[in-house]
This record gives C-alpha cells, sequence and structure tokens, in this order.
C-alpha cells in the first residue's frame, strides 16, 4: 500500500492517474534532485507518441470540432462558430505558456511545504515557461522513464484549448464574440486549471507519496479528462445557456442543421483526433496505450449504435446526426475509463452513455425547455458523467479492468472496494459540476455587466457571419 498523504489516510491506494501526471522532477524541487541523479532515461518512442498525440488532440478542434458544431448551425451563422471556435484555441495556447501550466502542474516539493491552496491550485514559478528548456524532463507512468518536458506542456496545451472550445456550442447564434472570449478566459483560469490540478497533479512514480492534488488524493480515477474537460465544459455550457437565454424563435421557428455532411466531416475527425486523446493520456507508448485505442473504438461503435438504434426504436428512423452524435457521447463516455477498464467494460461503458446521452437530448431537454444549442451538456455533461461513475465499476479485475495500482509497491492493490471507488468517481464528478457551475455564473454575471452577453435582435435575426464578422460563408 503507498504511503498515504495527509488528504490520502483514507484511501487504500492512490489510482494509476492521468495525462496530468508527470511534473515531478522538473516542477518540484525536493523530490527531484533525488531523482534526477538516478540518471533518467529519456525514451524517444514515448517522446515521438506524445507529441504525434498532441497533433491529433490539436485537430479535434481545429478543423474537428469547428466543423462539428459550424454545421449544426444555420447557414448565417456557420462562420461565426468557426471563428469562436478558432479564436477560443489561439487564446488558450498563448494564456498556457503565459500561466495556465505553471498554476495546473505545479505545486509544493514536499508536505512540509504544502499550503492549504496546494490540492486546489499551483503556483507562479513556471510562469512564461520559466526554467524550462530542450533539456527538462517529464517522468512518465514508469518510475525513472521521462519525456521532455516541453512534450508534455504541448500535450496539456492540446488539452486546455480543446475544453473551453466545446463550450462555445451552448450558445451559438446569440452571444457576442467579445462576450464569449471573455467568458471563456475567465472560466479557463478559475474552473479549468483549478479542476486539471485537483485531479491530474501529483509527485509522480518516483515521489508518489508527495502531495498531489484534491481529487488525485481522493483516488478518483481520471484517464484523460472526464471530469476535467467534459463534465467541467458540459456544466459550463449549461449555466451559458440558461443565463444567455434562448435564440429567437426557439420552440416556435425551424433551426434545424445546415450541412450535416460538415457535422458528420468533424464528427470524424474528432473520432481520430481521440484516439491522441484518450492513449496518449498513458504518456507510454505501451500496451496500456493501445489498448485504450481499442477502448475507444469499441465504445465509440458501441455508442453510436445505442443513439442510432434507440433514436429508430422511438422516432421511427436512425438518423445520421443521431449516429454522429452518439459517437461523441461515445468517446466522451470511455474518455475517463480508457486506461483502466477491459474491451467488454468498455461496450458496456458506450452503450450506456450513447442510450442515456439520445434519451436526455431527445426527450428530457425539450421538457426542461432549455436551448442548449448544440448539447454541450447533452453530451459532454451527461456522457462524461456516465463514464466517470462506470469507471469505478468495469476497473474491477473482476470485470477485466486495471484495478488500483499501488506505486509503494510496484503492483496492483490486492483487492477492489467497487462500491467505495463508485464514491470516489461520484465525489469528482460532485466537484467538478459544482466548482464549474459557480464559476460559470459569477463569470457570467461579470461580463453581462461589463461588456453585455447577447447581440442586437437585429443582428440575430441578420446573422452572426454579416453581422460580427462582416463576411459569409455561402456567397451567390
Amino acid at each position: 500500500m503507498m504511503k498515504p498523504t495527509a488528504m490520502q489516510s483514507a484511501i487504500p491506494a492512490l489510482a494509476l492517474p492521468v495525462a496530468g501526471l508527470a511534473l515531478p522532477a522538473l516542477a518540484q524541487d525536493g523530490p527531484a534532485a533525488a531523482v534526477q541523479a538516478a540518471a533518467p532515461v529519456l525514451d524517444k518512442g514515448d517522446t515521438t507518441w506524445m507529441m504525434i498525440s498532441a497533433i491529433l488532440v490539436m485537430a479535434m478542434a481545429i478543423p474537428g470540432l469547428a466543423l462539428f458544431y459550424g454545421g449544426l448551425v444555420r447557414a448565417r451563422n456557420m462562420l461565426s462558430v468557426l471563428m469562436q471556435v478558432f479564436t477560443v484555441f489561439c487564446i488558450m495556447a498563448i494564456l498556457w505558456v503565459a500561466f495556465g501550466y505553471s498554476l495546473a502542474f505545479t505545486g509544493a516539493a514536499s508536505a512540509d511545504e504544502a499550503t492549504w491552496l496546494t490540492p486546489f491550485i499551483g503556483g507562479f514559478s513556471k510562469a512564461f515557461l520559466a526554467g524550462v528548456d530542450s533539456s527538462s524532463l517529464a517522468e512518465t507512468f514508469s518510475t525513472n522513464v521521462y519525456v521532455p518536458e516541453y512534450a508534455f506542456i504541448i500535450f496539456q496545451m492540446a488539452f486546455a484549448c480543446l475544453a473551453p472550445a466545446l463550450i462555445v456550442g451552448a450558445t451559438v447564434e446569440r452571444m457576442k464574440f467579445a462576450a464569449v472570449l471573455a467568458f471563456v478566459v475567465l472560466w479557463f483560469v478559475f474552473s479549468y486549471l483549478p479542476m486539471a490540478h485537483m485531479v491530474w497533479w501529483w509527485g509522480g512514480p518516483s515521489a508518489h507519496d508527495a502531495p498531489g492534488g484534491f481529487l488525485f488524493g481522493h483516488g478518483d480515477l481520471d484517464f484523460a479528462g472526464g471530469t476535467v474537460i467534459h463534465i467541467n465544459a458540459g456544466v459550463a455550457g449549461l449555466v451559458a445557456a440558461l443565463v444567455v437565454g434562448p435564440r429567437l424563435g426557439h420552440g416556435r421557428e425551424l433551426m434545424a442543421p445546415h450541412n450535416l455532411p460538415f457535422t458528420f466531416l468533424g464528427g470524424c475527425l474528432l473520432w481520430i483526433g481521440w484516439f491522441g486523446f484518450n492513449a496518449g493520456s498513458n504518456m507510454e507508448a505501451t500496451g496500456t496505450a493501445a489498448l485504450a485505442i481499442l477502448n475507444t473504438t469499441v465504445a465509440t461503435a458501441a455508442a453510436a449504435l445505442a443513439w442510432a438504434f434507440g433514436e429508430w426504436f422511438l422516432r421511427g428512423h436512425p438518423s445520421l446526426l443521431g449516429g454522429v452524435s452518439g459517437a461523441i457521447a461515445g468517446l466522451v463516455g470511455i474518455t475517463p475509463a480508457a486506461g483502466f477498464v477491459g474491451p467488454m467494460g468498455a461496450i458496456a461503458i458506450g452503450l450506456a452513455a450513447g442510450f442515456l446521452c439520445m434519451w436526455f437530448v431527445i426527450s428530457l431537454k425539450a421538457r426542461l425547455g432549455v436551448d442548449e444549442s448544440l448539447d454541450v451538456f447533452g453530451i459532454h455533461g451527461v456522457g462524461g458523467i456516465v463514464g466517470a461513475i462506470l469507471t469505478g465499476v468495469f476497473a474491477a479485475p473482476s470485470l477485466g479492468g486495471s484495478g488500483i495500482y499501488d506505486y509503494a509497491t510496484e503492483s496492483v492493490a490486492a483487492g477492489y472496494d467497487m462500491p467505495g471507488q463508485v464514491m470516489v468517481q461520484a465525489l469528482g464528478v460532485i466537484v467538478a459540476a459544482a466548482w464549474s457551475g459557480v464559476v460559470s455564473f459569477v463569470a457570467l454575471m461579470i461580463v453581462k455587466a461589463v461588456i453585455g452577453l447577447r447581440v442586437r435582435e437585429t443582428d440575430e435575426r441578420q446573422g452572426l457571419d454579416i453581422a460580427t464578422h462582416g463576411e459569409s460563408a455561402y456567397n451567390g
């Protein structure tokens, strides 16, 4: 059993974490010196895999997410959605290297240096990437095996650029461009960075008993961002849709997608890019990365079929939009579980995520009357919750899962407390939802007071392509 820190005292052992693992020898000074003295091994294969994975994740946002969202809006708002996703991506890349990386992945070097803030947010010791160069290293999940710190920074930057861009889909066609940008910047600083730190920050395998993030310390399993990205962004989207209000004519006018082939293309790019998202989070080109690719494939396929056939049963037709939406739901659902569950567990998670997200989107959302336009919460929020909870179930070795890895003994911990792990997963869901909900509401109130949230009614009816950006996606 791993030696627990104060915040880990009630947990039998910490789980193998996720993408955000690796700041042992670089971001800290105490354990770092001892680790560096052990002649670290730099693996070129792992390094290559992480850089390729980062590029795949970036392709998820631009062009994948942009096309997926763009095809779902009306023709007069196509360019506005592309511009929002594109600009958000660019802003987050700058903020990440300026201070985001430092706040997410630095902290106290030892328990003696930890403060009450340490489990919730990092510091500014690596702001503007101070002290990082091409010789800096980040430890992987294997003791004394490293990749360049730049590779880790780039990989995590891709995540940080994608997460705020997801929120864009909740308020398309009526929110001011400046308001969108201001809101996602505030959300990034006060919701994304703390959640990334709480779930993913730890000492690494060579310093596993050093202070870690709040949810990591409680044993939360989130392989690639179910809580950090999907629940976090999904709840922000729901809050934004409620605060901004519905589009003009919502519930009375036809607001059908204008280009489903674009949505299909974007959805398929998301699926391909998601292999980097999930398998890259292993940080090493190993059997676990291969398992994550397999799980990402079968869970997504199961969810796409669950949504399409469920819609066929309930509505009498299996739509392309339903199939693609189901695929995204499956990708979201398997994200926290990708390296922790076996393929049969992945299929079960995909089926559950596809069906439950479909039920929320085509049934419950209509009864709630919320114009959460492109189903950011309905897919990312609901799918993330389903995946996070079921990770605690299907990570059990008896169901083909990996169990809980104990770095103190370098082996899987004996026994698996499924009810206890499900409760830990539920804690992660609650913290992510509550944190993002409060931050999002406060941020929107600030933006509303300073900038205003909605475009003018005449601009909304004209379309944001012309009204905001002075150009049109389709001419002639």
